[in-house]
């Protein structure tokens, strides 16, 4: 389904010479913008506080108020629209006033058009660029508060609701997500974020341990109840009292040993293998597995009682494929971590190789994405930019599909203007409908993109289809 078009930027024409006025107005309409009124600065502000526009064409003459007296009334009380002021030949010095006033830039009359809309363009890429800013910050704030989770998609943001809400008490939480998606750092955010997060984080991972190694693992042995057991050893349960245990790959936990773990969830209690004690522990159980657990019940293969007792709170990680908005995020957070492991320092990536990033599924996810940034970070030379050459051969080669997602696809046979529509609704989609991420993605303007999808919202097109050649 394609993304919803993004809000038209707001420009909001103050000027009391109504002609002059309607002849701004009429311009903007035609490049794309949303465009409102005020035939004086009262009126003009009035217009202002319910438009709320991106951006202000202000002239500084006025009646009842002038440009620069509405200017500092704005400014005064936080408002952010980006003024530009408009002024006679002879009232330059007044422009210029404004200018120390927090204005944006000034226009002599008679207006210019071109240099109107390239001075209005630059005012809007600023604007856009301070609220990608301010979204950083936040994500960065985010990223603090959950280590190392990156992303702001909302599939990402309805996994961090849930560990908002799970985290403070003692529920048990069951992650379940493909291999690679990150369970173990959500894990680690649902110790970090409840009231045991200064006692033990203790992980085991289920698979990578046979049946007895495991058990003796978990529970601890006694001295001489195996080969090998050559005195007492704690064993994890133990190790985590008052804290969390992070049992990985849980799907993979033998029958026999089903049924013990299920004794510990309900009673909080043990004995140690080969010991008669039992012993009592305090411990949050966060369990993670890749495996579809209900279709394991099912078949008979996971205890139905286990699963009840561990899917209290589930939680469900995205693929890395249905979150491709946060890729460019992950890949700055992987050459940061890189650059500094290996000493280099590393610019960014290029656009090519990013738009080859964007198009690929990662079967893998985000596990795969980190080494494919590794890989590229040690190749990279110095103070230079990850470009497409740094890239695995499967991300770059000529013949390689790119999916939906990526948008910009070569077709055979299409117009230019077709494979530029592909290309700009296909990005739109994959960055979650930011022009100023999608503009800075294809090298192009934010008010070239805004045009565009005036145009083709007046002109819809049937979906493209290869061509034979």
């Amino acid at each position: 389904m394609q993304a919803e078009h993004p809000r038209r930027a707001r420009i909001l024409v103050i000027d009391d010479e109504e002609n002059a006025r309607k002849a701004l107005r009429t311009i903007l309409l035609e490049e794309g913008f949303d465009v409102a009124e005020g035939a004086d600065g009262e009126a003009g502000y009035r217009k202002l506080l319910e438009f709320a526009p991106d951006a202000v064409l202000c002239d500084v003459r006025m009646p009842h108020l002038d440009g620069i007296s509405l200017l500092r009334r704005c400014r005064s009380e936080g408002v952010d629209a980006h003024f530009i002021m408009m002024t006679a030949f002879g009232s330059v010095q007044a422009a210029v006033e404004a200018m120390r006033e927090g204005a944006e830039n000034y226009l002599i009359k008679p207006l210019d058009v071109n240099t109107v809309l390239v001075v209005l363009e630059k005012a809007l890429e600023k604007r856009a660029l301070l609220r990608d800013r301010s979204l950083l910050r936040e994500r960065l704030q985010e990223r603090f508060r959950f280590k190392h989770i990156v992303g702001d998609s909302p599939e990402l943001r309805s996994v961090f609701e849930i560990v908002r809400r799970a985290a403070p008490t003692r529920a048990t939480v069951l992650i379940l997500g493909e291999s690679g998606t990150g369970k173990e750092l959500v894990a680690h955010a649902i110790h970090e974020e409840s009231p045991r997060c200064e006692k033990p984080f203790v992980k085991v991972n289920c698979a990578a341990l046979s049946e007895t190694l495991l058990e003796s693992e978990l529970f601890g042995h006694e001295k001489g109840s195996f080969t090998g057991a050559l005195g007492r050893r704690e064993g994890r349960f133990e190790l985590a009292h008052d804290g969390t245990l992070f049992l990985d790959e849980i799907g993979d936990v033998s029958p026999a040993l089903q049924i013990k773990l299920l004794r510990v969830l309900q009673q909080q209690e043990f004995e140690r293998v080969g010991g008669m004690q039992t012993l009592k522990v305090d411990v949050r159980i966060v369990a993670a597995t890749n495996k579809n657990l209900a279709e394991e019940v099912r078949q008979g293969k996971f205890r139905e009682d286990l699963f009840y007792r561990l899917n209290v709170v589930a939680v469900t990680l995205p693929p890395l494929r249905s979150r491709k908005s946060d890729i460019p995020e992950l890949v700055s957070h992987f050459v940061e971590k890189f650059s500094q492991l290996y000493g280099k320092t590393i610019k960014g990536i290029s656009s090519a190789a990013l738009n080859s990033l964007l198009a690929y599924d990662w079967p893998g996810n985000v596990r795969e994405l980190g080494n494919v940034i590794e890989r590229a970070a040690v190749l990279a030379s110095n103070h230079a930019e990850i470009g497409l050459d740094d890239l695995p051969p499967t991300l770059r080669g000529p013949n390689r599909p790119m999916g939906e997602a990526g948008g910009g696809a070569f077709i055979p046979g299409a117009t230019l203007y077709e494979i530029e529509r592909e290309a700009i609704l296909g990005t739109l989609k994959m960055v979650g409908g930011s022009t100023a991420r999608a503009a800075e993605i294809l090298g192009i303007s934010v008010r070239k993109i805004q045009y565009r999808l005036k145009e083709y919202a007046a002109k819809p097109q049937e979906k493209i289809l290869s061509r034979a050649v």
